[in-house]
């Protein structure tokens, strides 16, 4: 899993949200978004969805089975 939370925070820092701004968007915490960073912890099939429409990527690409 840890190339989901190397294209998260890639993802997150590129549009320039904090980890906060982030957890409000999908309706989590920001401690979870930290985990899930840190590849302390995954995120769930909702939640995988939720990132990917904000970030208007595929759940296929945050996880790492597509490059684009």
């Amino acid at each position: 899993m840890k190339v989901f939370a190397k294209r998260l925070k890639e993802l997150r820092v590129e549009k320039g949200y904090s980890q906060s701004e982030l957890a409000k968007m999908i309706g989590s915490s920001c401690s979870v978004v930290c985990y899930w960073e840190t590849d302390r912890s995954e995120p769930t099939a909702i939640n995988l969805v939720k990132l990917a429409d904000v970030f208007d990527v595929s759940v296929d690409y945050l996880l790492g089975r597509a490059e684009y």
